[in-house]
């Protein structure tokens, strides 16, 4: 589709767009030079730019050592690999080097790719990896073409312009969500920055201002629900909003409203240490990304509980609990989500301790799946069986068959938050309903649960008889899972009737459980997108049966040691 399609063809828009899509199309002049340049807002790390020089080359979960070697001469491991080089974020990390050696380096890959894909097709040509790479080619242009011959910049110019026309043909087929948030970004870059192309300005932004409209909620969700991608398309936004405005155009006002929405549901999102939480396929977020970004929108802080893009939250003074307190994404909203309906975490100041395992993505596809079952998330799995499964389809693995009904209410008071919530994926099976009741105290330092298995209506346990019936009236068989992050140090005390979890830091929480179950620390593993492989980590589970119409196991942590050197919260 072109770019007429950014608006229906009306008499008074028809010069405008003819105009812009002469410009995108292969106008009657080359781009020769920059309008305008916007200020590099991307921070990258100066640690990874210098392994960069030395050759050592680490994307998507793989280390390819090759001292000497270019970037593209690299046999990429994996697809995922392939997208991420092509989208030259490592600009990013090269850039935060500075020196000569690092600045020529990147200028001797940029001119590396316009002659191995600079009419190429596949991976590289894909519009939001080419979205991605034309945000970084603008903002660091001074860095790669300082110190260039006259005809290499020329070059340079004519690769953008190529990339930029690319794009204003082909932005509409870009599937919905963070790639084609990149893509328009990338556009909007290009049309700011390139000489020549000012007339493309207002219809892609208004392009960009209908998808936030379409795509971000009116509570500042995404339909994916993963906080991370939130934080990705915020950041995408963010970076739109100050180029736009600072070459002297308006920034349209669904963009701006888009942006006012998303910042409080980020910051609830975000834990006491400054992290996200990390569910449905997203990690904590890169590091001091969400505070750099949030600086911008001092306003429309969230109350210190509450619930946004289907998350309760519970804070009181260092820590906080949030909890994945609705139905999991379906269709293809689903292809990173995880069967994670009420999971919880928990941080205390700045240290996680219930976790998640979170995303196995770049770890392969057996961890990827693994990441996304229910027993790697802290709640409650039946039998071992993920309260949501995994389809194949043309895209990728959907989620299916999770709950249908999912309710959650949060009473917040002075003296505690207290959060019911209860889902029914495994009544049509079981005829149970899981209920589970989490409270903490106005202290931080005490947070209570209890997780109910409960047949509650006669239809429901005439399932549950049925199920008995065809396994010899041996039970329902359920395990909480409890996922502590690795810097947990965790010991059985007291005879095994509670578990101390010593922090980093040296403070010390307890866990005890009451009712009929069994307790044990089992291995588990973290999972972390910048990890060569998975770390491992330990978990607490209790397990239990459901011999008649309900079983309810209530358990509690307890800070019970300070840290020596006090909390430390972040504000």
């Amino acid at each position: 589709m072109a770019l007429g399609a950014f608006k229906k063809q009306t008499p008074e828009r028809a010069p405008l767009l003819a105009r812009v899509q002469s410009r995108l199309r292969g106008g009657p002049e080359p781009v020769k030079g920059f309008a305008h340049q916007p200020e590099p807002l991307m921070r990258g790390s100066y640690a990874k730019g210098c392994q960069l020089i030395a050759g050592n080359f680490r994307f998507a979960g793989h280390l390819v050592e090759a001292p000497g070697a270019s970037i593209w001469g690299l046999t990429a491991p994996d697809a995922l690999f392939s997208e991420v080089i092509h989208g030259c974020e490592w600009l990013d990390d090269l850039a935060a080097v500075g020196d000569g050696v690092s600045r020529k380096l990147a200028q001797a890959w940029v001119h590396d790719w316009i002659t191995r894909y600079g009419a190429g097709s596949g991976v590289p040509w894909r519009s939001d990896v080419i979205g991605r790479r034309l945000i970084r080619w603008v903002s660091h242009a001074i860095f790669l073409m300082n110190g260039q011959s006259s005809d290499q910049n020329k070059r340079f110019f004519a690769s953008l312009s190529v990339q930029a026309k690319y794009l204003g043909r082909n932005w509409a087929a870009t599937p919905p969500g963070q790639a084609r948030f990149e893509t328009l970004t990338g556009l909007l870059y290009a049309g700011i920055s390139l000489d020549g192309l000012a007339d493309t300005v207002l219809p892609v932004s208004q392009a960009l201002a209908r998808e936030c409209d379409s795509e971000i909620d009116a509570g500042g969700g995404l339909s994916t629900r993963s906080p991370e991608e939130l934080l990705e398309v915020f950041t995408l936004l963010s970076w739109a909003a100050r180029a736009v405005s600072d070459a002297g155009h308006t920034v349209q006002p669904g963009h701006s409203a888009a942006l006012e929405r998303m910042a409080p549901t980020l910051r609830m999102l975000r834990h006491t240490d400054g992290g996200l939480a990390r569910f449905h396929g997203g990690g904590r977020g890169a590091e001091g990304r969400l505070d750099q970004i949030l600086e911008s929108y001092p306003a429309a802080l969230p109350e210190a509980s509450g619930q946004h893009m289907g998350f309760a939250r519970l804070e009181h003074r260092s820590s906080s609990v949030i909890v994945d307190a609705s139905a999991p994404p379906s269709g293809r909203s689903s292809l990173q989500a995880h069967a994670s309906c009420l999971a919880f975490e928990l941080t205390s100041a700045r240290s996680p301790i219930i976790v998640n395992c979170g995303s196995g993505t770049q770890l392969g596809p057996d961890w990827r799946r693994a990441g996304r079952a229910t027993p790697s998330h802290s709640t409650l799995c039946i039998d071992g069986v993920s309260s949501a499964r995994l389809k194949s389809g043309a895209e990728g693995e959907q989620l299916v068959g999770g709950p249908r009904r999912v309710t959650a209410k949060l009473d917040v008071t002075g003296d505690k938050s207290q959060l019911f919530a209860s889902h029914d994926a495994y009544l049509k099976n079981y005829g149970l309903t899981h209920v589970r009741k989490l409270e903490l105290d106005s202290t931080g330092a005490v947070l209570s649960g209890e997780d109910t298995l409960g047949s509650l209506d006669e239809k429901a346990r005439a399932r549950f008889e049925a199920h008995m019936d065809q396994n010899a009236l041996s039970g329902v068989g359920f395990s909480i899972r409890f996922h502590l992050h690795p810097d947990i140090d965790p010991s059985l005390d007291m005879g095994g009737t509670a578990i101390s979890l010593t922090l980093k830091n040296r403070e010390v929480w307890v866990f005890r459980s009451a009712g009929a179950v069994d307790m044990r620390l089992n291995r588990s593993v973290f999972l972390e997108k910048d990890r060569l492989k998975p770390r491992p980590s330990q978990q607490i589970v209790l397990s239990s049966r459901v011999m008649e119409y309900g079983a309810r196991v209530s358990w509690v942590l307890v800070k019970a040691q300070e840290a020596p050197l006090g909390r430390f919260v972040l504000t």
